[in-house]
């Protein structure tokens, strides 16, 4: 039986790849949240699904927005410029926050909540995290390869 169908393509996309791995990140993340704190709460796994993917949506915006910001602050020359680039820079970290919790409660009213500005708060800081930590695993295992990756687990399994 062969390995792969003729027509479908050899790699996913990997973009596409790292959005379905981090929406699957942010599901496990969110859900332990919700098992966890009190004022964290999705009514199901399908609306802890769709609250996942609305953050990866925001959570992208606003790190493309953050590195922006990032980069005037970089660029700025007076001390002025570096200040305001500054103030931007902090808008934008504490904005994004009440931007999560006020297009949650729009898109999912009561059925989803995700506690107040320090849940969000601590909640996107471990999901970015997260993220971070998958991707790194991820990129270890593409640098080790197949075969390495075979010789290891063959190294650890008992034998019989």
């Amino acid at each position: 039986m062969p390995d792969q169908d003729k027509d479908a393509p050899d790699r996913l996309e990997p973009r596409l790849a790292a959005a379905v791995v981090d929406v699957f990140v942010y599901l496990v993340v969110l859900d332990l949240f919700v098992q966890y704190f009190p004022r964290v709460i999705s009514e199901s796994f399908t609306l802890s699904l769709l609250t996942a993917v609305l953050l990866k949506c925001v959570l992208e915006i606003v790190v493309l927005v953050k590195n922006q910001v990032k980069k005037r602050f970089h660029q700025a020359t007076t001390l002025a410029g570096k200040a305001a680039a500054g103030l931007m820079l902090w808008a934008v970290l504490v904005g994004s926050k009440f931007l999560v919790l006020e297009l949650v409660a729009l898109i999912f009213r009561d059925r989803v909540k995700l506690g107040g500005f320090f849940s969000v708060s601590a909640l996107i800081v471990v999901l970015l995290l997260s993220r971070a930590a998958v991707r790194r695993l991820l990129r270890a295992g593409r640098r080790k390869g197949p075969r390495s990756a075979k010789r290891s687990a063959e190294q650890a399994s008992p034998a019989g």
